[in-house]
């Protein structure tokens, strides 16, 4: 009798210690907008040559060709150069592009990104502040003109979950050069669009609500069609929005950077990257499906994983889609998006990059500019 009682008691300990972790990947999956993680140091600043030179600890991001930044715990964002200096086994060296920061130093702590760009004005475009008014508050977005006559067919830009609207802007000036203006949004809990609840993620089964305004704004706007620029979390929202029957005929196109095509996939995925087994991930699905448990987790709503399984879904998708990928994505699995062309090689395209997650402008920007370019005047011509 004893026995079973120390083997129950097993079970029930170790059952309450998978339930505890997957209310931990739940929780931090979704947690409510904060600071950034300043994960580098910045080890020197050789001031010897023409431009200053950062030196950082040598890590497969800090390594990767291509055009990326350092967003300062002090404030700035500095602007590092595609070459790539060896300073060792353990350091490289990247030159600084434009102006440097202000008192930019040793010892002074950074985070990597691959957001180039601060403001419309800070990537040459021409941008309006507006507001769309959602139910649960105006969300702030930029109006950018298009270079050129202006068609009626705009650009949708939205950032994915941890980023802000600002990495989107990448995008946003091949789709001015393309003749497209754009609308670039905020939504709910992303750190600038309203405050809801806990703050928390719902993973783009709430924020869609506040795109979809987005989207009615453009059209009340003079837009005649739109093409839906979503990054990660925000692909996975645009793939939404044009499944849609309000939207049938009105969503053109959609360009998806690096995106979420699976929740449960890229769950286990972002575990797996945390040093934690893929299969871990697992263990938060019941705290964000199932209302009790999402309640617990801090979410007003469960959230309906099934809805973003895109790979499941092939059959629903109805316009051109080009997707953008870079295959060392450890978030959102490269592999999903070969799939999703596989099954449906009528109406997706997609360009492989030698990237990390939303990173593939930053790894070959002359490329992306013209595979987005190309894409785009092709859907125009109606090819």
């Amino acid at each position: 009798m004893r026995a079973g009682w120390v083997v129950a008691g097993a079970v029930a300990a170790g059952g309450l210690a998978f339930g505890g972790l997957g209310l931990g990947i739940a929780r931090r999956l979704t947690a409510p907008a904060s600071g950034r993680t300043y994960e580098l140091t910045i080890r020197d600043v050789d001031n010897s040559g023409e431009r200053p030179i950062v030196v950082l600890d040598r890590t497969p991001a800090t390594a990767a060709p291509g055009l990326y930044c350092l967003l300062l715990e002090t404030g700035g964002l500095v602007r590092l150069s595609h070459e790539v200096e060896d300073r060792g086994p353990r350091l490289i060296g990247r030159e600084v592009l434009g102006e440097p920061c202000e008192g930019l130093a040793a010892g002074q702590r950074a985070s990597w990104s691959g957001i180039v760009f601060s403001s419309p004005e800070d990537a040459d475009l021409e941008a309006t502040d507006v507001q769309i008014l959602t139910d649960v508050g105006p969300a702030p977005a930029w109006l950018v003109a298009p270079q050129g006559t202006p068609s009626t067919e705009w650009a949708i830009h939205i950032h994915g979950l941890g980023s802000t609207r600002a990495g989107t802007l990448r995008g946003v000036q091949v789709a001015s050069q393309a003749g497209l203006t754009s609308l670039v949004v905020t939504y709910r809990n992303d750190g600038e669009g309203p405050t809801v609840g806990t703050g928390r993620s719902e993973l783009g089964a709430a924020e869609i609500d506040d795109v979809r305004a987005a989207v009615r704004f453009a059209r009340e706007n003079g837009a005649g069609s739109v093409i839906l620029f979503g990054w990660s979390m925000g692909a996975a929202i645009a793939l939404q929005l044009a499944a849609e029957s309000e939207f049938r005929g009105i969503a053109a196109g959609l360009v998806l950077e690096s995106p979420v095509l699976d929740w449960v996939s890229t769950i286990k995925a972002n575990c797996a990257r945390s040093g934690l087994p893929a299969w871990s991930g697992i263990l938060a699905i019941p705290w964000l499906i199932f209302r009790p448990c999402a309640q617990v987790s801090g979410l007003a709503n469960p959230v309906d994983l099934r809805r973003f399984d895109w790979i499941a879904r092939a059959d629903e998708l109805t316009v051109p889609t080009l997707i953008l990928h870079g295959t060392l994505d450890t978030s959102s699995p490269f592999e999903l998006s070969s799939h999703l062309r596989t099954l449906r090689p009528d109406i997706v395209t997609l360009e492989a990059f030698d990237a990390h997650h939303t990173m593939s402008w930053n790894s070959e920007g002359n490329r992306w500019r013209t595979v987005v370019s190309s894409w785009l005047a092709s859907l125009a011509m109606g090819g």
